[in-house]
């Protein structure tokens, strides 16, 4: 089964005061996260520091940053719902999510915390399932829950809510697009009680009382992918969340996997055309269990740290070149150093600033694009 070294890091409550200050604050992600705590050494110094980034990004006024008081009102009201917020390596922090360079600085995690430690199998497919993708999707995830696997899903309609229905007695993990009080579809909150009342959990990175939007699904999916060691999808039109959650499995290194369908049958388009591109044709848990089973055996891979990206100081010359070079269609960072004729460190500075500065949007496979 998966192993990892066993993690020494633990917040204290300060720390967590101010880590949930800094990634609740505007225009700080994940990414933006880790390299403000990797240059600064704490979130309390990167808090200080904050405004001047984004001015130095062409901010023309500051943004919001997270109060003490609202970071202590959100750590207190997660506690009365039974909410805790996790850093990466400590305890119950799901392992697999932890190497990602994305990974939510601050998961709320609600449930049986040590759920989150076992092998993970992420079971998606389309909301407007047929009757036959739903009682597939339910077996898959019964067989995978008797053979010791924890099922992942987004608690959706159709095939998300087959397969944590079937996995309830064996342990199921509800990834929520929404703060923890703010359940979509709302017609689940029953099925999600039922999950946290026999072992499951539940965890989101959003704050409570977030009301998720459509942008908010993509970010989810990669939670969904990441705690995982592979994703299966069940049915998925051409154009679809699924085939969004399997190209950002890919992207994570996942296993991807696709249950084949009728070429007659939209819902199948999507899996089929995965099937052509490599991911691995699945009808029965067997499959599945056969190839995930060698990486299980390999253990867990702490990530590397990324470089400082606030190391250099750029000069005016340099951020007219990267800023000239971007634009609201989406270009590779790579590509990006290479025409501006800089260095990535340079490079990652000015995008940190912009980013910092509500102008930089961050898409999948390292595309970057102006707001």
């Amino acid at each position: 089964m998966d192993t990892k070294t066993p993690s020494t890091t633990h917040l204290t409550d300060a720390q967590r005061i101010d880590w949930l200050r800094l990634i609740r604050s505007d225009n700080v992600g994940p990414r933006t996260f880790r390299s403000l705590i990797r240059h600064f050494g704490s979130a309390k110094v990167a808090l200080q520091r904050l405004p001047d980034l984004a001015r130095r990004g062409g901010a023309t006024r500051p943004g919001r940053i997270c109060s003490e008081e609202d970071a202590r009102a959100e750590l207190a009201a997660g506690k009365r719902l039974g909410v805790t917020l996790l850093a990466p390596d400590e305890a119950g922090y799901p392992p697999r999510l932890a190497t990602l360079d994305d990974a939510p600085p601050l998961l709320g995690v609600r449930g049986a915390q040590d759920v989150l430690m076992r092998p993970v199998i992420a079971i998606v497919g389309s909301r407007n399932a047929s009757g036959a993708g739903l009682k597939f999707s339910g077996t898959l995830a019964r067989d995978l829950g008797e053979a010791g696997f924890v099922i992942a899903s987004g608690l959706a309609r159709g095939i998300d809510q087959a397969a944590h229905r079937a996995s309830i007695s064996s342990g199921t993990v509800a990834v929520l697009a929404g703060g923890h009080d703010r359940i979509y579809p709302p017609e689940h909150e029953d099925l999600l009680a039922q999950i946290i009342e026999t072992g499951g959990a539940a965890i989101s990175e959003m704050p409570l009382g977030h009301v998720p939007r459509a942008r908010d699904f993509p970010r989810r999916n990669r939670l969904i992918s990441g705690v995982a060691i592979g994703v299966v999808v069940v049915e998925a039109a051409l154009r679809s969340g699924s085939l969004i959650t399997a190209r950002i499995a890919a992207e994570q290194g996942r296993e991807v996997f696709a249950v084949p369908g009728s070429p007659l049958d939209p819902r199948a388009a999507g899996t089929n055309d995965l099937i052509k591109q490599g991911a691995t044709l699945t009808t029965e848990a067997a499959d599945v269990i056969d190839a995930v089973r060698p990486i299980m055996g390999r253990g867990i891979e702490l990530r590397e740290p990324d470089d400082d990206p606030l190391a250099y100081e750029p000069d005016a010359g340099d951020r007219a070149r990267i800023i000239s070079l971007l634009g609201p269609t989406p270009i590779l960072l790579d590509d990006l150093i290479r025409m501006a004729g800089t260095s990535p460190a340079i490079a990652r500075t000015v995008l940190l600033e912009l980013e910092l500065a509500g102008r930089l949007e961050r898409h999948g496979g390292g595309l970057v694009s102006l707001i």
